[in-house]
């Protein structure tokens, strides 16, 4: 158990810009982008002689809004503490994505592999702590990152509307930001399962080609996927083409971005018009989110993820490209 830990280490230390800048940087930007489009509307609404944000016509409708609009004034402030979540996850899912290409394949290019083999660690402990690192870490960091970018919004958004009159304190209780913390650290293991195919691919793909990884774990998939519509395969099985693109293709390739479950799962898509439309934090509570467990596809993609990280550690063993 040492030993992983201090694997784990190893990946952070030598990733951390990936790992933890990445995101921390792209919060800060996100932030930084918020409070010029204030500082903007400010300038605009002093010159024309308006009130750009908040202002008599804002305290006015939190006045005399009854509890349907309190509802919608709510959803908006959570939706735009989710907002920074949203750029953040992009980013950490090109983060997983390049480095789970790179996580076999450079140690092998430099030549550091032989370093490590020669020390007393397992090739299954050093897969599984890359694994870890990008299906757990990146995640966590990334959704702490996110709450910070969020909170810091809204307390930014609250300070400005105070300005202008509208009581703060109102403005905070119609949202609920332990919800919003609490749907993002949910969503973790979840996501965490629903990434292992894509996880292992890209890993396997790494451990596997010799050169130009990245091109291999895109072509393979796209090509297959291209001569299964070309000659109709899915038909064999009374299954529609979409369903390789969707259930094939787009799990291991995009499956390690936050938020893909939701688009491209059919639990996700069949229960979405039961949603509460004047609620945005319905789709991500777990409530909703963890009836994925009761799907086939997402423990079909787990075996199939396991699968591809033990044929990693397989070519991590016997790959030798001197």
């Amino acid at each position: 158990m040492k030993t992983f830990y201090w694997l784990m280490k190893r990946e952070y230390w030598e990733h951390r810009g990936g790992l933890l800048w990445a995101p921390v940087i792209t919060g800060a930007v996100f932030l930084i982008l918020n409070l010029m489009a204030i500082i903007t509307a400010e300038v605009l609404g002093s010159r024309h002689g308006a009130m750009m944000i908040g202002g008599n016509d804002f305290r006015t409708m939190i006045e005399h809004a009854d509890a349907g609009d309190l509802a919608n004034i709510g959803s908006a402030v959570d939706v735009a503490m989710l907002s920074s979540m949203s750029l953040i996850g992009i980013v950490m899912g090109l983060v997983v994505l390049f480095y789970c290409l790179g996580s076999l394949y450079d140690d092998r290019r430099d030549r550091s592999v032989l370093f490590w083999k020669s020390l007393p660690v397992s090739n299954t402990s050093t897969v599984l702590s890359k694994v870890v690192s990008a299906a757990v870490i990146a995640p966590v960091i990334a959704v702490f990152v996110s709450i910070i970018c969020g909170v810091m919004q809204l307390f930014i958004y609250a300070v400005v509307l105070s300005l202008h009159g509208v009581n703060i304190w109102q403005l905070l209780t119609l949202a609920h930001p332990f919800r919003v913390i609490g749907s993002l650290l949910s969503a973790v293991p979840l996501y965490s399962l629903w990434a292992l195919p894509a996880v292992g691919w890209l890993m396997f793909c790494s451990a596997w080609s010799r050169t130009k990884p990245f091109l291999w774990a895109m072509a393979v998939p796209v090509v297959v996927g291209l001569m299964v519509s070309w000659f109709g395969i899915m038909g064999l099985f009374n299954l529609p083409t979409a369903w390789f693109w969707t259930h094939v293709v787009q799990r291991v390739l995009l499956s390690v971005f936050p938020g893909s479950s939701i688009v491209f799962s059919d639990h996700n898509l069949s229960s979405m018009s039961d949603m509460d439309s004047n609620d945005p934090l319905s789709v991500l509570s777990p409530g909703h989110t963890y009836g994925l467990l009761a799907t086939p596809n997402l423990w079909l993609g787990v075996v199939a993820g396991a699968a591809l990280i033990a044929g990693a550690i397989w070519f991590r063993r016997v790959r030798d490209d001197s």
